[in-house]
């Protein structure tokens, strides 16, 4: 299991201030408000777009201090059900984490297993992979569009064509999300296209 820090960025207005990590943003914001600068100051997550607080009380070092930086788990490296199971191993290959369970299937389905390269174990593996494979890909692609209409919500609302934006963002119609994107303020247009990224179905 991997865990990644998390960054995120700060914007005053349209107007990018800082993306990195966590101090480095807070401090930044310090600074900013220290001149007295009076527009709103959104800071968003990196990935979920959803807001992230400092407390910017005291000297930059306490504020640094303060900070509990967490992590974000990818969902992909989690332990498999093999590795997580303790229930007793009898047949089966142990030393790959293969265990061996009941399955139960019409003749035609272990006809056409036991027809397969390697036999009925070896297809079922290659199935179940595939169908996680699919899976992943669409929770993430799910999980990127709730970004972007997230950061979109909060800091595009008011930009031109952003229902238009919303549709076509979920519509997985990209050319038309970059074109409206096009004519949006610099720093907004680069953040939500870096977020899209993920959101879109690449061609086959």
């Amino acid at each position: 299991m991997t865990s990644h820090p998390i960054t995120c960025t700060a914007f005053e207005g349209h107007r990018r201030i800082a993306s990195g990590a966590l101090p480095e943003v807070a401090l930044a914001v310090r600074q900013l408000l220290m001149r007295g600068e009076q527009a709103p100051v959104l800071i968003v997550d990196d990935v979920t777009s959803r807001p992230v607080e400092f407390d910017l009380r005291g000297t930059p070092e306490e504020i640094v201090a303060r900070l509990v930086i967490p992590t974000t788990t990818d969902p992909t490296t989690q332990p498999t059900d093999a590795a997580q199971d303790d229930t007793p191993r009898g047949r089966g290959r142990p030393k790959l984490g293969v265990v061996a369970r009941e399955v139960t299937l019409l003749p035609r389905h272990w006809d056409w297993l036991n027809g397969q390269p390697g036999g009925a174990s070896v297809a079922l593996r290659k199935l179940v992979e595939a169908a996680r494979a699919g899976g992943e890909d669409k929770d993430r692609r799910r999980a990127a569009q709730e970004s972007v209409y997230r950061f979109m919500t909060a800091l595009a609302g008011d930009l031109p064509q952003y229902e238009d934006a919303t549709r076509a963002l979920y519509a997985d119609d990209r050319a038309r999300f970059e074109a409206i994107a096009a004519a949006w303020p610099l720093d907004i247009r680069e953040h939500t296209l870096r977020l899209a990224e993920a959101a879109f179905v690449a061609p086959t």
